[in-house]
């Protein structure tokens, strides 16, 4: 006599497979969260390179997990060691770096988000990167989706590179010449750097910072850094129109740095007065 094995429907055996993968996911999660624990236990203890691989099991086990990423970009961003060239410490940034992006890619929060940008820009900056550094920022500054006070940012940290371009020329001792006037009062003059290419440089770094400065300004007419940088970039103009022999101009540019400064100054004192009045009214531990 042949016996047979009962069958059994296709519908009951879907319905097994699908609770049999529910299971499996529950369990999944589980362990991801208890990854992820370790992956802090670990991080605290300075135990980065644990940490690392922890937080990489939990984003294994449960690949939709939102805090898996941000936790591996932190750690790996902890192994680098600032200031330090060699090949395989500046590869830790750029696998930092690299791990920030995916937790851009990954629908993150707010929050992240800003880490992220920040941790970017801290690392590309870190490396001397100034190239990726630029595109990095001037892509926040160009994104549309951005609240107009995050372009503003933006712009005026370009506008501070800028500024920074001409200015570690400009203050050199060759280009930047003090004499005494009679009575001891020292007079400074500038000239033209020695290099025609450098020369040029200049101007171009305080044409774009400029422009920079003053898109920062419209899109936040109350960023105190672009107001700073646009003082500062105005001055460096007038450095250059003093290269030129152009006494005119040079008035009238330091007379708008002069106008430009006060404003700075006043958004300085309207943020310290902000600042003082929220400390004055939290409660004192």
């Amino acid at each position: 006599m042949r016996f047979s094995l009962p069958r059994i429907g296709i519908p009951v055996i879907l319905v097994f497979f699908v609770i049999v993968t529910s299971g499996c996911t529950v369990v999944n999660k589980i362990r991801a969260k208890n990854e992820l624990n370790e992956t802090a236990r670990a991080y605290r203890e300075g135990h980065f390179e644990d940490a690392e691989q922890h937080a990489k099991r939990a984003l294994y086990l449960d690949p939709g997990n939102k805090t898996a990423p941000i936790f591996i970009a932190r750690v790996i961003h902890q192994q680098y060691k600032p200031g330090v060239d060699q090949p395989d410490n500046i590869q830790r940034a750029r696998d930092a770096i690299a791990a920030y992006q995916r937790v851009l890619q990954d629908d993150p929060s707010k929050d992240q988000t800003e880490e992220a940008f920040k941790a970017i820009s801290y690392l590309l900056a870190a490396t001397k990167d100034d190239a990726q550094l630029r595109d990095w920022i001037m892509k926040r500054a160009n994104d549309s989706s951005q609240p107009s006070e995050k372009r503003a940012e933006a712009y005026a940290i370009l506008a501070g590179k800028d500024w920074d371009c001409s200015f570690k020329v400009t203050e050199l001792p060759d280009v930047k010449i003090t004499s005494a006037e009679p009575g001891g009062s020292p007079k400074v003059t500038y000239k033209k750097p020695s290099q025609q290419k450098d020369f040029d440089n200049i101007q171009r770094c305080v044409a774009r910072g400029l422009e920079e400065a003053e898109t920062a300004i419209k899109y936040d007419p109350n960023n105190e850094s672009a107001w700073s940088y646009k003082t500062n970039l105005l001055i460096e103009r007038a450095k250059i129109a003093d290269m030129n022999g152009d006494a005119t101009q040079k008035t009238e540019l330091e007379k708008q740095a002069q106008v430009a400064g006060k404003r700075a100054i006043a958004l300085a004192e309207e943020r310290r007065k902000k600042e003082e009045a929220e400390a004055a009214s939290s409660p004192t531990p």
